[in-house]
């Protein structure tokens, strides 16, 4: 009974103690920390030994864990939810750019100490040599930050540039094939796509849209805001918004991606006359602009020499341009999941809101910028003469 009395013990974890600074030291180990929020949640206490195999069980398994995380791009501080992204993207031009300058900069501060070694300075100047050759540290780390400030902007890389889906890291060989996969994968279609003029464009648009602004396609900005692209693609991905919003105000946003032109009335009136009538060509007079010689040679106004100069091909064919040929391809598959062309209404009235939008836009840059003439309420006269 003396020698327990004598000894020092801990209630929380159930040992004695010979020593009082045994017994402090004992208070701000981990086990005894375990132990405590144990006893908070009416659970018993462990030794020592359980204690130990509990933390080496943890290590091995946070080890696991570090060894599945995602890939780290140290030289542009992006992380890539898979290996073969993180592949593509070292092979993409910016990634090379980022990778001389970063090791430009790294061999300019590596040579700068042999410098400053290889001429020593004298005793009594040392000191303002060491402060000269901190600033030119400081300044070159100074440098370091700007290059990254600068480039920080240019890290999020477009993924139509390299063939890559909107929503995900799927990445195709060509265009085509990348739109293929976003309407099978995630149900993307083009809106009108039979009145898009640029699919390109108007993909690299919606790429900087996910990619810089953070903004989803389908809410725009009534939505909530993201603060990674990531976070961005998810909630896309999770609530079904991967489609494009077309109506409403996003017209006016999309509008230099298309023409409906071939949708006004004007077009449609003047084409199905043409069907319905056969209008005989009007028969001109060209006695004034040419001479019929007695050989029956005809000579020609020297006012019209250009057409006469003309050398047209009667047998040429007209060449379909790449953007048609690329349209009819994404046509195709769209067709061949159930897609049907939009109606020659609906086509109308969308370019007649698109061209209201844009006198209504007119009419208020003219406004503001005639009120910004009008900044002086009241004038006076600057000289007397």
């Amino acid at each position: 009974l003396l020698k327990m009395c004598n000894s020092y013990t801990c209630i929380t974890c159930r040992v004695a103690f010979k020593d009082v600074e045994i017994q402090r030291l004992h208070y701000k180990t981990d086990w005894h920390r375990y132990n405590l929020k144990r006893k908070v949640v009416d659970l018993p206490p462990v030794t020592s030994e359980d204690f130990e195999k509990r933390v080496i069980q943890q290590r091995q398994k946070d080890s696991i864990g570090n060894s599945d995380k995602n890939e780290y791009c140290k030289v542009c501080r992006k992380n890539f939810s898979s290996k073969k992204s993180y592949e593509n993207h070292l092979n993409s031009k910016k990634h090379k750019e980022n990778d001389a300058v970063s090791a430009w900069i790294d061999e300019n501060i590596d040579e700068q100490p042999d410098e400053l070694m290889s001429s020593p300075p004298p005793p009594d100047k040392q000191n303002a040599r060491s402060i000269k050759s901190t600033d030119a540290v400081i300044d070159t780390d100074s440098e370091i930050e700007e290059v990254d400030s600068d480039e920080w902007d240019e890290l999020s890389e477009n993924p139509i540039d390299n063939n890559d889906c909107l929503f995900c890291s799927h990445h195709s060989h060509t265009m085509n094939k990348n739109l293929a996969h976003m309407s099978l994968k995630h149900s993307f279609f083009i809106p009108d796509v039979e009145y898009c003029i640029d699919i390109r464009g108007l993909l690299v648009y919606l790429g900087e849209k996910i990619m810089d602004g953070f903004m989803c396609i389908w809410c725009n900005d009534k939505g909530r805001t993201f603060h990674s692209a990531e976070a961005a693609k998810s909630h896309m991905i999770d609530k079904g918004h991967c489609k494009m919003l077309h109506e409403g105000l996003a017209l006016a946003e999309y509008a230099d991606y298309y023409d409906y032109s071939s949708s006004y009335p004007d077009v449609e009136e003047n084409a199905g006359e043409a069907m319905d009538e056969d209008v005989s060509p009007e028969v001109l007079d060209g006695s004034e602009y040419q001479l019929v010689l007695p050989s029956g040679v005809t000579v020609g106004h020297r006012s019209l020499l250009r057409y006469y100069k003309q050398s047209i091909d009667p047998n040429r064919q007209v060449a379909v341009m790449p953007a048609q040929k690329k349209l009819h391809k994404v046509l195709a598959q769209y067709r061949a999941l159930g897609w049907t062309a939009t109606q020659q209404e609906q086509a109308a009235r969308k370019a007649r809101d698109i061209h209201h939008m844009r006198r209504l836009q007119t009419k208020w840059n003219m406004k503001l910028g005639i009120n910004a003439n009008k900044l002086q309420h009241h004038f006076r006269v600057q000289c007397n003469f």
